[in-house]
Formats: structure tokens, sequence, C-alpha cells
């Protein structure tokens, strides 16, 4: 999307490719994870986020909007693909057919991270996406805010979800939007 509307960082730093090894954060992809994990709590991590440069962007407060959206808006597009899949396999399908049960559930599970990731992301504090198009979409003297809280980000991610939260807010929505994909599959 970036390049897009004239930015061509990510693509000059050889960052767009499915080559997962371009997008491992060596903190986000490894340290936080095995972190997690050694604690017993919820795993979870990040890749490195895409470079983007606004000053090479022709409308860099506009454009930024559609950039920062375009990450959550593909995990949705994902989300119907899958439901889609699941869809065909409940029509065409029957229990009995060896593998049947894997790749139905591989198809929900296809779902559910896809609606989980662009749900997340679409949160409004930055770094997430969805602190991005809110700053897009605010006046100046509240963007400038929202980018002194950026380096915090993390810090508040985690703290409302150790206290519990984030759960209440994202629960909700994380469910009408997968009953959204499953409707407009027909499911």
């Amino acid at each position: 999307m970036a390049r897009r509307f004239g930015d061509r960082t990510a693509e000059m730093l050889g960052r767009l490719t499915v080559n997962p090894l371009k997008h491992i954060d060596p903190l986000g992809t490894v340290v936080v994870p095995l972190l997690m994990a050694w604690l017993g709590g919820f795993i979870f991590g990040w890749a490195k986020p895409v470079p983007v440069n606004p000053r090479n962007l022709r409308n860099p407060k506009k454009s930024m909007i559609a950039v920062a959206a375009a990450g959550p808006a593909a995990n949705l597009l994902m989300a119907l693909a899958w439901a889609l899949l699941l869809r065909v396999l409940l029509l065409g399908g029957t229990a009995a057919e060896t593998n049947f049960g894997f790749f139905v559930e591989m198809a929900r599970i296809g779902v559910f991270f896809n609606v989980l990731l662009g749900v997340f992301n679409l949160f409004p504090i930055p770094p997430l996406d969805g602190g991005r198009v809110l700053r897009g979409l605010v006046p100046e003297s509240i963007g400038n805010r929202l980018d002194a809280v950026e380096p915090f980000g993390l810090i508040i991610l985690v703290a409302l979800l150790a206290l519990g939260l984030l759960g209440p807010i994202l629960w909700p929505l994380i469910r009408v939007a997968q009953d959204v994909v499953f409707a407009i599959v027909g499911l």
C-alpha cells in the first residue's frame, strides 16, 4: 500500500517478500515468545514492522491511514478466504473422508486467527495499525500526543493484557467480526 502511495522503502529493503526470515524481529519473534513459554504465560510475539517513510507518501497524513489499515484488511481478507474454504469443505465433504476433520478445523483456526490479528491490530494504541489510523484521523495537536504515547505502546498493551482489561474489550469485537465473516460466505 505504501508503494502505491509513493513510498518504496520496504521494496528497496527487500521486505516485499513472503520469505519469513526477512520479517523476523529478534526480540518479538524469538526472545519474547520463548520467555513467555518459559514463564508459562500466553505466548505472543510480533514480526518486524514493515518500514514506511511517510515523507515519501504523496499525501502523508491521508495515505498513512490506508497504509496502516492495509495489514488488518489483509487479515480480514484472509479470514474470508479461510471461511470460503470452510464452506466448500462443509458442502462437499463428509466426516468419513480421510483428514476431513483436520482440514475443517484448520479452516476454522485460519478464520479465527486472522480475525483475531485484524481486530487486535486495529486497537487504537500506537504502534499498532489502529493507532496509526487514529493518528491520521485526528487533528495534529491530538496526533502529537499519540506520537508521544507510541514509545510506551507495547508496555500499555502488555499492562492491559496482564490486568485482564484487553480481553473484555477485544473478545466481543472478535466474535462479531468472525460472525460477519461467516455470514458473508453463508455459514
